[in-house]
This record gives C-alpha cells, sequence and structure tokens, in this order.
C-alpha cells in the first residue's frame, strides 16, 4: 500500500460475477468515491479523506489502475485502453447502463445493511462520472454526484455526446426517483467537451431535482473538477450536499 493510502483499510468486494479491491476509511454514513482515469491517484485519495474527514465513511473500489499511483501521461492512456475494451463499461454504445453499475449497487446495499442510516452517497468521475445517476435505480442512493460524467465517450454521433450511459428502464426509474424528492448534484468545467452535452440532458430527465455547478473553464484541459484541476467552491458544494442528504455529525 502507497503512501497515499495510509491509514485505508484494503479489501475486496465480489457481486454480479465481478471482484474489485476495495479502501475503506472513516465513520459515519456511507459514501462511494469512484475514481477516474488512470485510477485511484494521490488527488483522488487526497479529496476522498477530504469526504472521511467531514464524517462520512468512505468507500473506494479500484476499478482500473494501480492504486495510489500518480498520473503520467503513459499511465493515463494504458488505464484508458483497459476502460475501452472491458466489458463492465459501457463505453461508446447509447442507451445502456455499464454493467459495473449493478456491482456498485450491492456494494451500497452491503455497506448500507452494515452502516444503516438515511442512505448511501455516491461520487463518480469522468469515466465513472454517471455512475451514481444508475445507482439511483436502488432507493438507497440518497446523494448522487456526477462530476464531469463522461461515458458514453463524447465522439462521433451527437446522440452519444448527450446520452446518459442509461438503459430506457433505468432512466424511467432515475426520472421517477427525481420526482419523489432525489436531488442530484452534478459538476463540470463550462469548456469541458468530454462532459459534451448531458447536463441539458440531465435536466431534461430530472428537472428541478438537477442541481448544476458549472464553473469557467480557465485552461483547455480543465476537466477534473474535484481533483487534478481542483475547485475548492465545487469540493465545499459536494460536501455540504452530503450533509444535507446524509445527516451526519460533522467532523
Amino acid at each position: 500500500m502507497t503512501d497515499v493510502l495510509d491509514g485505508w483499510d484494503q479489501g475486496c468486494f465480489t457481486a454480479a460475477g465481478i471482484t474489485r479491491g476495495t479502501y475503506r476509511r472513516g465513520s459515519g454514513p456511507a459514501v462511494i468515491v469512484i475514481h477516474e482515469v488512470p485510477g485511484i491517484t494521490p488527488l483522488v485519495a487526497a479529496f476522498a479523506n477530504d469526504v472521511v474527514d467531514a464524517g462520512f465513511t468512505v468507500v473506494m473500489p479500484s476499478l482500473v489502475g494501480t492504486p495510489g499511483k500518480a498520473v503520467t501521461a503513459a499511465y493515463g492512456v494504458s488505464s484508458m485502453i483497459k476502460v475501452c475494451i472491458s466489458n463492465e463499461f459501457t463505453t461508446w454504445a447509447l442507451n445502456e447502463t455499464s454493467p459495473i453499475v449493478a456491482w456498485l449497487r450491492a456494494l451500497a446495499r452491503s455497506i448500507h445493511n452494515e452502516l444503516g442510516g438515511t442512505g448511501v452517497g455516491a461520487i463518480g468521475m469522468c469515466f465513472s462520472g454517471g455512475f451514481a445517476l444508475g445507482m439511483m435505480v436502488d432507493d438507497i442512493m440518497v446523494a448522487p454526484v456526477l462530476s464531469q460524467p463522461s461515458l458514453p465517450f463524447a465522439a462521433g454521433k451527437r446522440a452519444r455526446r448527450a446520452d446518459l450511459n442509461l438503459s430506457p428502464d433505468d432512466a424511467l426509474t432515475v426520472a421517477q426517483r427525481a420526482v419523489d424528492g432525489c436531488e442530484v448534484l452534478g459538476l463540470r468545467f463550462t469548456g469541458d467537451k468530454l462532459v459534451g452535452e448531458r447536463f441539458a440532458t440531465l435536466r431534461t430527465l430530472l428537472g428541478d431535482a438537477f442541481i448544476a455547478v458549472e464553473v469557467a473553464s480557465i485552461a483547455k484541459r480543465d476537466h477534473s473538477v474535484l481533483t487534478e484541476q481542483r475547485n475548492e467552491p465545487s469540493v465545499r458544494r459536494v460536501l455540504e450536499f452530503l450533509h444535507a442528504k446524509l445527516d451526519p455529525t460533522p467532523a
């Protein structure tokens, strides 16, 4: 285990025919922090530690990459290739929910059964940005956060840039949960082309239940709102959202 993950308990979880490693730390209501490409980097771990310090039990699944390894161009490319060829992630198809979401839903149920409380939160980033939306199919997901959702990849078809990586049935369930009062927090840089037109689709699907945090881009590379190009007001907004929905005792 690398230094950036000191204090985290390493484990694994199996469901839906998938086994993945996990890292857990903290106390209080459960929040699943789902890393971006290339993996659980030092900056992803730093953000997750902020969530722990805010009064939450955080579980980080390791879906791709080497936990704790710093970002390099070659590492980013190798992880992206693994995402693209894995059948656990629906990276190009329209109107499909990535199979890994079923595993994440099972992970959330397991943690909720252990800890109880009002429900579970989840934060996805980049390729995992929309996974918390798919997890809303279960009513225990009460604090979904979508940071720069980027699947399916916004290349080629215009429809792909607006797709939410949800099957039609899952989209109907998510829309009903929004009607019933489950709010969704979304974050992006305004110039981020990887997000495409998904925020417009989210507004259509969720209506007033979609809370958009849109940060003015400064550089063309601005993408990772909570990590690589960390925006402090956005981090604070995420923590406020989690507190409001999960009602922990503040640290």
